[in-house]
């Protein structure tokens, strides 16, 4: 089934990798996140994308808030994006960005690290139906699996 149907947010995705790619190729990995944050935000503005930047997210457990998640970005009121700025990401790194999405209300978020040598973007999305299933999550190169637990 390799449908571009089922493709969650097909263009919205697009254009995000887009302009990530565009921000990269102006500077690099040689700048702090705040200066890649603005200017993300307004490459994805540009593009005719909606953009809330540090939107607060209540994480409710049993009904009742437990917590709050600030991500860097919101985008057309459905994805999350989380950036960092440091050499590489770590499986720490996409362990927490899961837990705010899992956390959330949202499908689809995505890991965004402009880091020294690389850019690195990494599409998550996040399945409910995978909730009710125990599993790791194991780095493997570029990509992270999910390893179901018996």
């Amino acid at each position: 089934m390799d449908r571009v149907d089922d493709f969650l947010y097909e263009k919205e995705s697009y254009q995000i990798r887009g302009a990530c790619f565009e921000v990269y190729n102006k500077f690099g990995g040689a700048f702090k996140e705040s200066i890649v944050d603005k200017s993300l935000t307004l490459e994805l503005k540009s593009r005719g994308m909606e953009v809330e930047d540090q939107k607060r997210i209540d994480i409710h457990f049993k009904g009742v808030k437990v917590g709050t998640y600030i991500p860097d970005k919101i985008v057309n009121e459905k994805i999350i994006l989380e950036l960092k700025s440091k050499a590489f990401l770590l499986k720490s790194d996409f362990d927490q960005f899961w837990k705010y999405l899992k956390g959330s209300s949202y499908k689809l978020g995505f890991l965004i690290n402009f880091g020294p040598s690389s850019l690195e973007i990494k599409r998550v999305v996040y399945d409910k139906a995978r909730s009710q299933r125990k599993f790791t999550l194991a780095f493997i190169g570029e990509y992270f699996i999910s390893v179901n637990q018996c």
